[in-house]
């Protein structure tokens, strides 16, 4: 079973992240030909003072 993780900055609409999650699952499932039902997608939030860019905290 496939696995895929996504790490993002919090904040992603919930009806957004179903559309990644949707879109992910449909590119990997055409990409490899596994079964689309066998799928799993995860999207992370992370904090945004949990994350930094160029040695700055994005918080």
């Amino acid at each position: 079973m496939p696995f895929i993780q996504i790490n993002q900055l919090a904040g992603m609409p919930a009806a957004d992240k179903a559309r990644v999650i949707d879109a992910v699952t449909a590119a990997y499932a055409e990409a490899s030909g596994k079964d689309a039902a066998k799928v799993w997608v995860h999207v992370a939030d992370m904090p945004h003072d949990s994350f930094g860019v160029g040695g700055r905290v994005l918080g």
